[in-house]
């Protein structure tokens, strides 16, 4: 059988287009915000405020009880936990790259960072502090706390191991590498945050064992798992000749389009400052370079369907979705040795 594989042809993640007109509400908030680019996080915040923060707050009260406590809490579950937290998430990963009030409004910005971050599991400077302060420096080489370097990537015996060492050491072995380089405004920032959380959620057992549990403490840790996951998917691959290529790009998915083109991993980390609507662009001026280095681009897949692709070790499905850019492979077993090659524990 003759080897067929994709060549790229057109891009349909999201860019920018000018609105031929911005409502009343809109026009209220433009002046708050540093960019008309990011008009989308607004409309996201006022879905969690209005849906969200109102309906977590009812379910702390004695107002419902017994199965009507349960009537309320499934659908806010599907809500903020399955609708929302993605589009959250990379929200947030957004705005810590490119803040999203005016300086004379930072109070909103921490607003966020400080109250609605932990309905959707993320502790309050803790993101900022780890992938601005750590992630982005080491670039998921050795000495970040989230390196995926040390591990066998198609083992999903070595992810439980990844996802392990995180939820109990993660904290620990960030603080460490912010107090070994002096680096004081993180690991306070960090050390505040997370404590904050903790000694809120014990608080709030207190006021209401069931709805902390299910509102904070639980999804809490089903975001770092996720969070994890999402990570070991970006970093899954890497080049054992030059480990600092270790990204990937995941294009044409309907992943891009509620989360804010997070697929272009690849190219955020070569431009971490770049607006996630410039993405798209970028990766068509710099498509040459990437074939160049052989960085992987998928095709209408994203970060789940390669974890489990690689669990499963269907790597004739990866290479599947591969896109052929500038003939850089010439053949499918070529791809796939490749995709495997890079998958192989790190050792130095």
């Amino acid at each position: 059988m003759s080897f067929v594989m994709r060549e790229l042809t057109i891009i349909n993640d999201p860019v920018f287009v000018e609105p031929s007109r911005y409502s009343a509400y809109e026009r209220f908030w433009l002046r708050f915000i540093n960019d008309k680019r990011d008009l989308p996080f607004i409309h996201l915040l006022t879905g969690i405020h209005l849906l969200v923060v109102p309906t977590a707050i009812l379910l702390f009260t004695p107002l419902l009880t017994g199965i009507y406590w349960w009537l309320l809490y499934i659908p806010y579950f599907y809500v903020s936990q399955l609708y929302f937290k993605g589009r959250f998430g990379l929200m947030l990963h957004c705005i810590v790259h490119r803040r999203l009030f005016k300086k004379k409004f930072e109070f909103l910005q921490h607003w966020i960072i400080w109250f609605i971050c932990p309905f959707f599991g993320h502790t309050p400077e803790t993101y900022f502090a780890h992938h601005m302060g750590m992630h982005h420096v080491e670039n998921n080489m050795e000495e970040d706390a989230s390196s995926t370097l040390r591990y066998q990537r198609d083992s999903l015996r070595h992810f439980f191991q990844y996802v392990g060492r995180f939820l109990l050491l993660g904290f620990r072995d960030t603080f460490s590498y912010f107090f070994s380089r002096k680096r004081k405004k993180f690991y306070m920032r960090l050390t505040a945050g997370e404590l904050s959380f903790y000694v809120v959620c014990v608080a709030l057992c207190f006021i209401n064992l069931k709805a902390a549990l299910l509102i904070f403490i639980i999804p809490f840790l089903f975001a770092r798992i996720v969070m994890m996951l999402g990570n070991w998917a970006q970093h899954a691959f890497v080049d054992p000749h030059d480990p600092e290529e270790n990204t990937i790009n995941c294009i044409n998915t309907s992943y891009n389009h509620i989360c804010w083109n997070d697929g272009y991993h690849a190219i955020h980390h070569a431009r971490p400052a770049l607006h996630y609507t410039d993405l798209p662009g970028e990766f068509l001026r710099t498509k040459g370079k990437l074939a160049a280095k052989k960085i992987f681009t998928f095709e209408g897949i994203h970060y789940l369907h390669i974890f489990i692709w690689l669990m499963t070790k269907r790597y004739d499905k990866l290479a599947a979705r591969l896109v052929n850019i500038d003939q850089m492979f010439s053949s499918e077993e070529e791809a796939i040795q490749l995709l495997k090659l890079r998958t192989k524990q790190f050792s130095s």
